[in-house]
């Protein structure tokens, strides 16, 4: 079985004690990469270090809808912020293969224009700089569908943690978005968005962890962690009757033609 993770927050905290031995038993596992996404301006310094210094590690530049309050510049000066940081990457080891992780969430406290400016400007971005997009979407999907077709980035990108209706997620892939199948559906209770990566194309799919959050079924009140990717796999695969090799190997696909692996 291969793998690749496409959304882990792995240069979190909540890994600095055990990042490589975690790694390690992940690779063990087939993991062959994995997608470390950005969260605000002052972490892409770090997360591009820490990306830099492994193979399989890529990384994206983006400020999540969480950390949008805390910008300090406008939304034009976030465009070119992004646009400088890819363009130093590029230089380097041009490990960077997104933008994000960007997007809407309706259930914080950070003004909805702030956020839609935000978002916007890094939609703009992607499409300056030819690249797909890592979309963070909570309770917002009419809003992102609606700025995602006004600002359609060339490269789509992944809708990361879905969990709406098949009817939504279609919109999504039309638009030329992956969905990013994790945790949620290991819980049973998850009817909707079960029946949703049942019933959607394989060749739209990814598997992500988003860890150290989005804990499995289960393991509730744990750290997630990347090593557990497999688990969301076989679920897949018996939601759908398919063996777990066929959900792994045309996920790896999927992903490896998003990022441009």
């Amino acid at each position: 079985m291969t793998l690749i993770d496409s959304h882990c927050h792995f240069d979190f905290e909540a890994f600095a004690a055990d990042r490589h031995e975690v790694w390690q038993r992940c690779v063990a596992l087939g993991m062959q990469a994995m997608i470390i996404p950005g969260i605000s301006i002052p972490q892409w310094r770090s997360l591009f270090a820490l990306v830099n210094a492994q193979t399989g590690w890529y990384g994206a530049v983006g400020v999540h809808p969480w950390w949008v309050a805390e910008l300090a510049i406008e939304p034009a000066q976030l465009q070119r912020a992004i646009e400088e940081r890819v363009a130093r990457e590029r230089a380097g080891n041009n490990r960077c293969v997104a933008v994000g992780e960007c997007g809407l969430d309706a259930n914080i406290d950070a003004p909805m224009d702030a956020q839609l400016a935000a978002f916007e400007a890094q939609l703009r971005a992607a499409r300056s700089l030819d690249l797909p997009v890592i979309v963070h979407c909570v309770r917002a999907h009419n809003e992102v569908i609606r700025l995602l077709k006004s600002v359609r980035p060339p490269q789509g990108g992944v809708i990361h943690a879905f969990s709406g209706s098949r009817e939504t997620a279609d919109e999504y892939w039309k638009l030329g978005f992956y969905l990013g199948a994790g945790g949620t559906i290991t819980y049973p209770r998850a009817a909707k968005t079960r029946a949703t990566f049942t019933s959607v194309p394989l060749e739209s799919l990814l598997l992500e962890s988003d860890a150290p959050d989005m804990p499995h079924a289960g393991r509730q009140g744990e750290r997630n962690s990347p090593e557990y990717l497999p688990a969301v796999a076989e679920i897949l695969a018996g939601l759908r009757g398919i063996s777990v090799d066929e959900i792994a190997a045309q996920a790896t696909k999927n992903a490896r033609a998003l990022f441009n692996l």
